[in-house]
């Protein structure tokens, strides 16, 4: 009997807990991802806000010590790997810092990839999505070439997560990129120029209507919560009709009342567990959603799941991606979203919980 290869679970890591220039000048001085995690309220009886990480650990990423810690727990419990958000608008760098130190501390074990958000910032987070912050603008093929050469370290570096030798870069958004086609066989010639056998590149699966063009991907990967909530029209129709509404009497009666009601996190388990991708896709599953702390009376929140719940679909979707996918990378939302309650980081209610339903479904799967 041929031996199944091991479940590999990714964990999507944000590197916002540090302060950078442009968020002090956007957003006031001292700004990190902490900042809306501790300012964070109730907005409906019994919504547990805020959310504070266990013993009060409010790390500043601009050091390496946190890094060093998160790497030895995720290690412990099971974590392959790291996929840490990459944010670059043709040249320009933001939040960094995180990436850069893990690559040149190559003391800290643990294994990393990047998924580039390639996607304007805006002020989305406070009401105002059509101001731009930061433009995102592809260039042409010098950029491309410059932005692979910042990558380079990174790909040959021993611990960044290859298939085949090919180092493994995810594309949050292809089709923002008009000319995605050229720009990733630009990076494949670099990359075989460089002596490794071509770039691993991944699609992120996250709403109804994906890249159609042929481009040269190697796999895709599921984003969740964002695709179950994003992949039904008739849903998201009755969500506009009711944000509609509830933002009229809001305004008209001087209330409060959120937007959305309270989704159960069976209920968007089950509907991930129910949409089956291709074969050749990466499993994902998130492990709880709650972005009110962004977005007030407008966020969505999901219940936080049991840590039964979680491991029932952590087993489920094993199953899915070992049978039907045929692959054995599983993309967890997320090591540290605080702000979007999606954190597999201990907190002073669920402590350890998640991770340890993690390391005990790979456990019943050695």
């Amino acid at each position: 009997m041929e031996r199944l290869s091991p479940i590999k679970f990714i964990a999507f890591y944000l590197p916002q807990f540090h302060e950078i220039e442009e968020n002090n000048r956007w957003w006031g001085p001292g700004f990190t991802e902490w900042t809306n995690t501790r300012r964070a309220q109730p907005i409906f009886k019994g919504h547990r806000q805020p959310r504070v990480p266990l013993n009060n650990n409010y790390y500043d990423l601009s050091t390496i010590e946190p890094l060093k810690h998160q790497a030895k727990l995720a290690q412990r419990y099971g974590i392959y790997g790291f996929c840490f958000y990459h944010y670059w608008f043709n040249g320009k760098l933001l939040l960094e810092k995180p990436a850069e130190n893990l690559l040149q501390h190559k003391d800290i074990q643990i294994n990393f990839c990047f998924s580039w958000a390639n996607e304007p910032w805006t002020r989305t987070w406070s009401g105002k999505g059509n101001e731009v912050l930061m433009p995102q603008n592809y260039g042409d093929k010098d950029d491309w070439i410059r932005h692979f050469n910042y990558l380079l370290p990174f790909f040959q570096d021993e611990r960044y997560i290859k298939v085949d030798g090919q180092p493994m870069f995810l594309i949050y958004k292809s089709k923002s990129i008009e000319n995605c086609k050229e720009m990733m066989e630009t990076w494949i010639e670099l990359a075989n120029q460089h002596g490794m056998p071509g770039i691993h590149f991944v699609e992120t699966l996250r709403d109804a209507s994906p890249d159609s063009r042929t481009l040269p991907f190697s796999a895709k990967v599921e984003f969740e919560p964002a695709r179950s909530f994003n992949n039904d029209y008739v849903s998201l129709n009755i969500k506009r009709i009711r944000r509609l509404v509830i933002r009229t009497l809001n305004k008209l009666f001087g209330t409060s009342i959120p937007y959305y009601a309270v989704i159960r996190f069976k209920n968007i388990a089950d509907k991930s567990l129910r949409k089956i991708s291709s074969k050749g896709t990466y499993g994902g599953v998130f492990v709880g959603w709650d972005n009110t702390p962004r977005r007030g009376i407008e966020g969505l929140v999901v219940t936080e799941a049991t840590k039964e719940e979680f491991k029932n679909y952590l087993r489920q979707k094993i199953k899915i991606v070992r049978n039907i996918y045929q692959t054995s990378y599983i993309f967890v939302n997320a090591w540290n979203e605080w702000c979007e309650g999606a954190y597999l980081e201990p907190d002073t209610v669920n402590q350890y919980r998640y991770l340890e339903a993690i390391q005990e479904v790979l456990n019943e799967n050695l």
